[in-house]
């Protein structure tokens, strides 16, 4: 990690990749900021500034950088690493709740005042709630003004504006142009590969939008697909043979279908949105299902420091710990995935989905290019608390657990999203009867992304360690793990495809696929 300001000007002289997203760097003699591996001349070290995110650059008085686009760098991966107060404020301010709630439905959440949560960001971040959730809609905005033909009104308030002049005037501080010069050249951002494939919409119907996530290399794309493609549930998800992954998404303000393609240095993303306004959060989940903002060089270097991991991660560098899109579908995926296979997790969680789950609005279906294979999107928390739990396809005593963890789901008891406090919903979750540790360290791993999470007691852990000539005792391999902190989860996701014999050359789908565990 850079901690001071030399080992930050060290990493834009090597103009090093590894830390776009890490910090910004203020140039003092252009005014402008850019990311690390700005391909500009190096400034002398006297003519700039480092600052933790793009908004405590801004509100020093620079403006982002046309040529490297910092608003389109990958997010920090300390966030998910910290589990405290900024870090969780941060991850809920990326997911939009600042433009739905405002500051005050933030502190509400975290469980603080309004004051203390300004004093911790500022100090933390360098910027307040308001500028950090400004910044988030001048990157929401320039996408929507690059990727299509919506008029500035609409783009406006899709990307949380309260007028046309505070979008306007925002634009102009943050990228040094007005949104007609930004719109005007776009075709150089396109041939860049900055902003994705411009779409032409006339605004009826779903807006489609395509741009790309910027992530970390190395990046096992191929096996992060492959891992969701064993558990995508019939119905919401779909995965095709060339390892093209799509799914349905509820979103704050409607539904929306998103097809991601893997890449070996970033993932393409097709949204489907029947409400602009779901840009933002939308993005944000998927960089989370698909673990983009990961530092996988931090990962690779720990667990590879490890003789029993060395070998798996030397064959699979930069394998990622896909989180979840859904807090509810994850939670029940992890109920039902307590003594089943991976198979049989997937056709339960389907016949849940099919009973209960609510019907894709006509028009979005037949926009999308999955065909009839997306129908419908998972069930809302409360459907599935009303529910008989007898009329699931489990042991009714495994149902009555999950409709009474649904229950504390849907009345806010219990929230399950990566803003939440880890060990608070754990502790909430275990006193539910019929739901003990493995199901909420799962939980905690996917729905909440703590990237230290190891589940000791999972038959595919212990397996894999065994075919790996490590323990095979739970008690010995939680000791063996302490060795892994803070990056267990990661280790999780090598050992699970370790735990069967696989053929020559197996990766990604195949390795996925056949993978014995219990994990859901």
């Amino acid at each position: 990690m850079i901690i001071d300001d030399a080992g930050c000007y060290a990493a834009i002289r090597s103009k090093d990749r590894r830390f776009d997203g890490w910090f910004f760097v203020g140039v003092t003699t252009t005014g402008i900021f850019c990311r690390p591996s700005c391909p500009a001349t190096t400034p002398r070290r006297r003519n700039v500034r480092f600052y933790p995110t793009a908004a405590a650059a801004q509100g020093a008085g620079f403006r982002a950088c046309r040529r490297c686009r910092p608003d389109t760098a990958p997010g920090s991966p300390e966030w998910n690493v910290r589990g405290d107060l900024a870090s969780r404020a941060m991850r809920l301010i990326d997911d939009g709740l600042v433009d739905r709630e405002g500051v005050g439905g933030v502190a509400r959440r975290l469980a603080v005042s309004e004051r203390h949560l300004h004093r911790v960001l500022v100090q933390e971040l360098g910027a307040a709630p308001l500028p950090l959730a400004r910044s988030r809609r001048a990157q929401t905005a320039r996408v929507l003004i690059e990727t299509t033909e919506l008029p500035f009104t609409e783009i406006a308030f899709a990307a949380g504006f309260a007028s046309i002049r505070q979008f306007n005037d925002t634009v102009r501080e943050f990228f040094g142009a007005s949104p007609t010069v930004l719109r005007s050249d776009r075709t150089t951002s396109i041939k860049r590969g900055r902003s994705g494939a411009h779409v032409r919409h006339d605004g009826a119907g779903p807006t489609p939008i395509s741009l790309r996530l910027a992530t970390r290399t190395p990046f096992a794309g191929d096996e992060v697909v492959g891992f969701l493609a064993a558990r995508a549930i019939p119905g919401v998800e779909a995965v095709d043979p060339d390892g093209t992954y799509h799914r349905v998404l509820r979103l704050p303000t409607g539904m929306a279908i998103v097809t991601l393609r893997a890449q070996p240095d970033h993932v393409t993303a097709d949204l489907l949105l029947a409400d602009l306004r779901d840009l933002g959060p939308a993005v944000a989940r998927c960089r989370r299902l698909l673990d983009l903002d990961a530092d996988p060089e931090a990962v690779d270097a720990a667990l590879g420091a490890d003789p029993v991991l060395r070998p798996l991660v030397v064959s699979v560098p930069g394998r990622r710990s896909p989180g979840a899109a859904d807090g509810t579908e994850l939670l029940v995926r992890a109920v039902i995935g307590q003594q089943v296979s991976v198979a049989g997790a997937r056709t339960v969680a389907g016949r849940v989905a099919t009973a209960l789950g609510e019907d894709l609005p006509p028009v979005l279906r037949a926009a999308s290019s999955a065909g009839d294979r997306l129908e419908r999107a998972f069930p809302a928390a409360a459907t599935l608390a009303a529910a008989d739990p007898t009329s699931f396809s489990m042991p009714r005593a495994r149902g009555l657990a999950l409709t009474e963890a649904c229950g504390l789901v849907a009345d806010a008891s219990v929230v399950l999203d990566p803003g939440s406090d880890r060990e608070e919903v754990e502790q909430r979750l275990l006193a539910v009867k019929g739901i003990g540790p493995w199901t909420t360290a799962y939980i905690a791993m996917r729905a909440l992304s703590d990237p230290d999470v190891f589940l000791p007691t999972d038959l595919g852990v212990l397996r894999g360690l065994g075919n790996l000539a490590g323990p095979t005792e739970p008690k010995h391999a939680a000791a063996l793990a302490e060795r892994w902190r803070p990056w267990r989860s990661y280790a999780l996701h090598h050992l699970w495809p370790a735990s069967a014999p696989q053929p020559p050359g197996a990766t990604g789908l195949a390795s996925a696929s056949t993978s014995m565990s219990q994990d859901a």
